[in-house]
């Protein structure tokens, strides 16, 4: 178990890190030649341009005035300077929410360890039970903890009615929180700007119909004709590479015609790739046709625009066949939200695919129990000798072996977590959702379930996979929470060893963007030609939502569990919320370009979890009081899971219609006024090529990829309307949509 020399040793390892993460990026972000890596979003929006300076040469590459090496922390205060309002005309709701998870998590936990530290260190400090105890190992730390209350003791007394008031104070936070986002959402979308998914449906499922061709209203499966644009691409890169090599050295370039020109014949590097592109250009021409002439390429889902917001919120909104599995609508994605691969996919195979995902998706977990089970192996000196006995002669040092238990634990689990993000993705992608926030917000849901059973729950139940499985299987289910109960107080040195490594140095990493970096520098001198060349060569990147956010939510969840049992890891989540509210702000101001913006749509997911992690902390607690020999006192603590399920449910009733639905007065209102002020902008034109996929926007394609309704008539014309309806003819017919 890891003492508290060991977790100082560990914080300034971490701080050290961090320390000089941000003193890297303090120096680095005022060279001249780094400007595009740090301020990105600027350039993005044409606002900044390439500093000039007078002078010696080296002064614009290198910044030779002293004076601004002093200020190196001024970026802290410019991060928190912004208001607000400006911040979300800047980047976006979608940013200023995200960074309001670290804020929520700091209204909630700042108090809650100051009450904690108030009452609940000194009635667990003032218990002698660890201290009376035969042949075992305890901290200082340990002693803070409720683990040292005697059994009996009336000072858990305390414990139930602080548990009471985190849970009214997080309550409070929450409905707060709720409510300022679903205020912030209205604001946002009764403001913003016209935009093509306002006047859009996606329409899928759409049946067959002997008197209508599914062409009218077309999307088309073009992922072939996207694989070969993407791999022209490739070898544009390539070739532009190459002539840029041969330009400098003026020797024709050689390369071999295998993978990466790792093997092969040796060729012309010039010559082999403009015959490629050259190949791949008749290639896709030929396949353009194909897609646009062949039946099969045809998906049945459409966009479908329509002349005002009222009758797409309508559309979007409404249940349009009698058979509820056919012309499914939905709001549209804005157009760079779309994720075009997925519209291919038909809507039954959707249904199984994702029963096939969420099979796998256990076993995934159940299997990932094995490298959290060896982490947990490290987190003790004995587990490190067994595993590794030929480092017992080094462990018996006292500097290295406080390294080990209070660094090495987190770091190898975070090595291990490196590739889950991807594979989780990969699986959404699978799934079939159309969009790309849609897919980074399962993304998340599902790292969300392998953090709170792997990390959280895995990280508690030591041992085997097999064994932790067992654990579980064997307990009647009114016994899990007293089991692992019993297991949270040992476990809070890891955690906070964990937060350290994860949190303070894995925050201050982020900030120096050391790969970035190195990839723009590597492109900028190696391919880049024109000052397109260096726009293009920029990586703003974006939020990570799939991965922040429940990263986020897993401290959350650390705090609220920890808070009543072990106080002493609260400060260590503060201040990772409170570092990485600041980093995160400095990263949405300069550097992150949104890849699409939902409005906040994500944040009812966000409320969720928090309000699970709370449930969890409480049937925790409830489960470790049991074992604490108090009679029947621990029932106390039964009405908080219960009110805790209302309190969700009516934060849901009240708030989460709001980021589903559009309000059809929004929508009229915006209308109307659109109408007075712009009663000549024409509608159709602006949104002809706003869904097209982005393979056919450079060719002349005489269809576009929605219908829009006609300008004079009330009704679509079809062939069906046309010829009159036969009584028998039921409502799976296309959509016909009052304006």
């Amino acid at each position: 178990m890891a003492s508290l020399r060991d977790i100082v040793t560990s914080a300034s390892i971490n701080l050290l890190s961090a320390f000089g993460f941000l003193m890297a990026f303090a120096i680095l972000r005022i060279q001249p030649f780094n400007d595009r890596v740090y301020f990105p979003r600027w350039y993005k929006k044409g606002t900044r341009s390439s500093p000039t300076r007078s002078g010696a040469y080296a002064s614009k590459f290198v910044n030779l005035d002293c004076r601004t090496y002093l200020n190196f922390l001024n970026w802290m205060p410019a991060a928190l300077r912004m208001p607000e309002p400006e911040l979300i005309d800047h980047a976006g709701l979608d940013s200023v929410a995200y960074i309001r998870i670290y804020l929520l998590g700091l209204k909630i936990f700042v108090p809650l360890a100051v009450l904690s530290f108030m009452v609940l260190v000194p009635v667990n400090w003032i218990g002698d039970t660890l201290e009376r105890a035969k042949d075992l190992n305890f901290s200082n730390i340990d002693k803070l903890s409720i683990s040292n209350v005697p059994d009996g003791s009336k000072g858990f007394w305390a414990h139930i009615v602080m548990s009471y008031v985190f849970s009214f104070w997080t309550f409070y936070v929450l409905y707060s929180e709720y409510k300022v986002l679903a205020t912030m959402r209205a604001d946002y979308l009764a403001s913003e700007t016209r935009r093509p998914d306002q006047f859009t449906v996606l329409v899928r499922n759409i049946p067959p119909d002997p008197d209508e061709s599914v062409s009218e209203h077309i999307v088309y499966n073009a992922n072939k004709l996207a694989s070969l644009v993407s791999k022209k691409r490739d070898f544009q890169n390539w070739y532009i590479y190459y002539q840029n090599k041969f330009e400098r050295t003026s020797k024709r370039p050689l390369t071999k015609t295998g993978f990466m020109g790792l093997w092969g014949t040796k060729v012309d590097a010039i010559d082999h790739y403009t015959s490629q592109i050259q190949k791949l250009n008749e290639e896709e021409a030929v396949e353009r046709e194909r897609v646009k002439k062949d039946p099969d390429a045809i998906v049945p889902a459409a966009f479908v625009s329509f002349k005002s917001r009222w009758a797409a919120a309508v559309c979007a909104q409404t249940q349009l066949c009698r058979n509820p599995t056919l012309w499914l609508t939905e709001w549209a994605p804005e157009p760079r939200d779309v994720y075009w691969d997925n519209f291919a996919i038909p809507y039954f195979e959707l249904t199984i695919r994702r029963l096939i995902i969420a099979v796998a998706l256990f076993f995934l977990i159940f299997f990932f129990m094995i490298p959290i089970a060896f982490v947990q192996s490290l987190a003790n000196i004995e587990g490190i000798q067994k595993v590794f006995p030929f480092l017992k002669p080094l462990i018996r040092i006292e500097s290295v072996k406080s390294v080990i238990q209070g660094f090495l634990p987190g770091i190898v689990l975070k090595i291990f977590l490196a590739v889950l993000p991807q594979i989780l993705m990969t699986m959404s992608k699978i799934e079939g959702y159309p969009s790309i926030s849609a897919l980074d917000r399962k993304s998340a849901a599902k790292y969300h379930m392998f953090i709170l059973v792997n990390i959280f729950l895995g990280s508690i139940i030591t041992g085997s996979a097999l064994q932790q499985l067992k654990t579980f299987i064997d307990l009647p289910p009114t016994e899990i929470p007293k089991t692992i109960g019993v297991y949270i107080p040992m476990k809070a040195n890891f955690f906070i060893t964990y937060i350290m490594v994860d949190g303070w140095a894995g925050v201050a990493a982020e900030i120096l963007r050391l790969v970035p970096l190195v990839l723009f520098h590597l492109k900028n001198t190696f391919l880049v030609k024109t000052e397109q060349d260096r726009y293009e060569a920029m990586e703003p990147g974006s939020i990570d939502f799939p991965v922040g956010e429940p990263r986020i939510q897993l401290y959350i969840l650390l705090g609220l569990v920890y808070a009543p049992i072990t106080p002493f890891l609260l400060p260590f989540i503060i201040i990772f919320l409170a570092f990485a509210y600041v980093v995160f702000r400095n990263q949405v101001i300069n550097v992150y370009d949104p890849k699409y913006e939902s409005a906040a749509a994500f944040w009812p997911d966000v409320h969720k979890r928090v309000v699970i992690g709370l449930f969890i902390s409480q049937l925790l607690l409830l489960g470790l009081l049991s074992t604490k020999k108090i009679g029947r006192n621990h029932f106390a603590l039964l009405p908080l899971p219960v009110l805790t399920i209302w309190f969700f449910m009516y934060c849901k009733g009240r708030f989460e219609s709001g980021f589903i639905r559009f309000p059809l007065q929004e929508a009229m209102v915006k209308d109307t006024l659109e109408r007075a002020t712009e009663p000549q902008f024409n509608l159709k034109a602006y949104l002809k090529d706003a869904y097209m996929h982005p393979v056919f926007k450079s060719s002349d394609v005489e269809k576009s990829d929605f219908t829009f309704e006609e300008e004079k008539s009330p009704l679509v014309a079809t062939t069906r309307v046309a010829t009159k309806l036969s009584p028998d003819v039921h409502s799976s017919s296309p959509v016909q949509s009052d304006a």
